[in-house]
């Protein structure tokens, strides 16, 4: 069933998100922190089998330096340097086995597909551990790790790998750096909202069910997680209300959306209970760019599936190749 508005709702409907005055300052400074770390690139070639793919373990420097891993897939039979594409992983998956993602190389491009940091024990398995805990009281999961305090929140990190991942693939041989685009789904779409708005260098955004967008609406309209952790944990914190979502307004969408002006590509699904889509929908008209949305009528959080990556496909070749 219908999981928020219908699809006239959808369409009207306007999120109410207040960026934080310092929202910009934050972000920049966070970056720019990170960029005082050498990238620390490194490519380890993987003994793959593929005929038509090369497979590196890759690793470089995201927030604080800390060693981030991924996969990174490249033609084999190239002419020239290839558009890059940098993939987000969705909440509690990691980069997965190699085996897992090789639509994107073999279409053409330069495929790096990021680690999450102290996440991967879930759908997909990760590497890349977290040598920063969480500062105060958290309930499982990441959505209230740091919640007391912006600066230590679990997302400032990931968000600042996630754009040290375009760095990454932007440095490496053979890559057209003015042809690099992001994208992922879920968590994965909520990363590469952050960083489409986080920088003007991008030449496409791609963000299926994005987690993270209108992030107090959707914490009072779906009872499923992950949202459901942040309502756990003021269940028992009355007075921790409007402290926890000034944290959480760093790292919400809708914020992001409002700085990107790549092209932007955005699917929402009408009964999905996990990504509500007005929530998707509060943040895609927000976006300052070129925009499409895909609405699934009939699907959840699984949005297009398949289609999904047709769709994001179809869009991104005109510009990319």
């Amino acid at each position: 069933m219908l999981t928020d508005l219908d699809e006239a709702g959808l369409q009207s409907y306007r999120s109410s998100v207040v960026d934080p005055a310092d929202f910009d300052e934050f972000w920049s400074t966070t970056i720019a922190a990170a960029r005082e770390h050498d990238l620390a690139l490194r490519l380890e070639p993987v003994d793959s089998l593929l005929e038509a793919v090369e497979v590196f373990d890759v690793t470089f420097a995201g927030f604080g330096g800390h060693p981030i891993r991924g996969w990174l897939y490249r033609p084999r039979h190239t002419t020239g340097p290839t558009p890059g594409l940098v993939q987000y992983m969705g909440y509690g998956g990691g980069r997965g086995h190699m085996y897992e993602a090789l639509l994107w190389s073999a279409a053409g491009f330069t495929h790096l597909m990021m680690d999450n940091r102290g996440q991967g024990a879930g759908h997909h398995p990760g590497v890349t551990g977290d040598p920063v805990g969480p500062s105060g009281a958290s309930f499982a999961g990441v959505m209230t790790s740091g919640i007391d305090d912006p600066a230590d929140h679990y997302y400032r990190r990931l968000f600042t790998d996630a754009v040290r991942a375009v760095d990454a693939i932007k440095a490496i041989d053979g890559v057209d750096p003015a042809r690099v685009a992001v994208l992922g789904a879920s968590q994965g779409g909520a990363m590469a909202l952050a960083v489409g708005g986080l920088r003007d260098d991008l030449a496409a955004v791609v963000a299926f069910v994005p987690f993270l967008c209108d992030i107090r609406r959707a914490s009072r309209i779906t009872d499923a997680m992950p949202y459901k952790e942040i309502g756990r944990y003021l269940a028992n914190r009355r007075d921790a209300v409007d402290r926890v979502f000034r944290t959480l307004a760093y790292f919400d969408g809708v914020s992001f959306a409002r700085r990107i002006t790549a092209p932007a590509f955005l699917s929402a699904a009408l009964m999905d209970e996990i990504c509500p889509p007005s929530t998707v929908f509060g943040a895609y008209h927000e976006l300052a760019g070129p925009k499409t949305m895909r609405l699934w009528e009939y699907n959840g959080h699984e949005g297009g599936g398949a289609f999904d990556d047709e769709y994001a496909l179809r869009s991104l070749r005109p510009l990319l190749f």
